[in-house]
């Protein structure tokens, strides 16, 4: 098993679950920082050029090529709009590539068309606004009110993420930023919840699930977690794939009101608290390798513990100026 890990920053955790379960896999990784700290979880490390550097999809090739790696993932979003948009490519060279279709990964980029998506198919989510005008009209209707939450249309990690109490407040962000920067939407009270999800990359199916409800966000991702287990959930989850098309691990998140579900974002990557559930014992690494060795993966829901606890904490790399990549 020879796996591609792309601008892996501080992620060596993930790595190191990889090699705890296979020690014989051989784990690549790159990032354009010598100072990734989990390029040093790696048994190969490469640094790259920038995302955005003409020349960085024919460095990944040909760093596939020569590693004859197998699967190919990122961890950042991004990057994979690029490793999408040349699924083709890779798999021509004989990379399993862990990213969705194009189509899917700009709707997962793109917060708004994401909602009008979801809207479209009738699958709950929270109510979103993409221009003050509108917003205001909807507020004049009484179908929303504040407080109300702000972030860019595009962004990721919580980057620019806000709570607004009134209006003046809002038009001062949405003003100071060109047309269509911000998305606005209801505030939503109820509980905060986190789905690792492995979607076949065979069948295009959920296979395994691992739900876990928020205790702590910082750095716009769950640092504290607990484990719980719904079938109404994992039977919402199955019930939204195959309105995409993701191959491998992603991350969904949720908020549960009223009794219902509302789908927030989908992340489609390895998401940042995917540790929990590997430490709870459910294991994407198995069913990559599985893919990669062509056969089927079958459902398994559930399997895991409830009440299970996850507590991030910080830890360093120590190495010699010498060793640095």
């Amino acid at each position: 098993m020879k796996m591609l890990f792309c601008s892996v920053g501080r992620r060596a955790k993930l790595l190191q679950n990889l090699k705890d379960f296979n020690p014989d896999a051989e784990i690549l990784a790159t990032d354009c920082s010598k100072y990734a700290p989990a390029l040093y979880s790696a048994d190969k490390f490469f640094l790259s050029p920038r995302i955005d550097d003409p020349s960085y999809l024919s460095y990944i090739l040909e760093l596939c090529k020569d590693n004859s790696v197998q699967a190919i993932t990122t961890l950042i979003d991004s990057e994979i709009e690029i490793l999408s948009a040349n699924r083709e490519k890779l798999i021509n060279y004989g990379v399993l590539p862990l990213c969705p279709s194009y189509e899917t990964a700009k709707l997962c980029f793109d917060k708004f068309e994401m909602y009008k998506f979801l809207t479209e198919r009738n699958i709950n989510t929270v109510l979103t606004y993409d221009s003050l005008d509108d917003f205001k009209s909807g507020l004049s209707d009484n179908k929303i009110n504040f407080p109300v939450f702000i972030k860019p249309k595009t962004g990721s990690a919580s980057v620019g993420a806000e709570k607004i109490h009134k209006l003046t407040q809002l038009e001062d962000r949405i003003n100071s930023h060109e047309d269509n920067y911000f998305i606005i939407q209801e505030l939503m009270d109820g509980e905060d919840i986190d789905v690792d999800v492995y979607v076949d990359c065979i069948s295009n199916k959920a296979v395994s699930a691992f739900s876990k409800k928020k205790i702590e966000t910082k750095i716009g991702g769950a640092s504290k977690t607990i484990s719980f287990k719904d079938e109404a959930l994992f039977d919402v989850i199955k019930s939204i794939i195959p309105h995409f098309e993701f191959y491998g691990p992603i991350d969904i998140d949720f908020f549960y009101k009223d009794g219902q579900y509302f789908l927030s974002e989908i992340n489609p990557r390895f998401g940042g608290a995917y540790l929990h559930a590997y430490g709870a014992g459910v294991n994407f690494y198995e069913l990559i390798q599985n893919n990669i060795n062509n056969t089927e993966n079958s459902e398994a829901f559930g399997n895991y513990d409830e009440g299970v606890v996850m507590m991030m904490y910080d830890d360093v790399v120590i190495k010699h100026s010498s060793e640095i990549a």
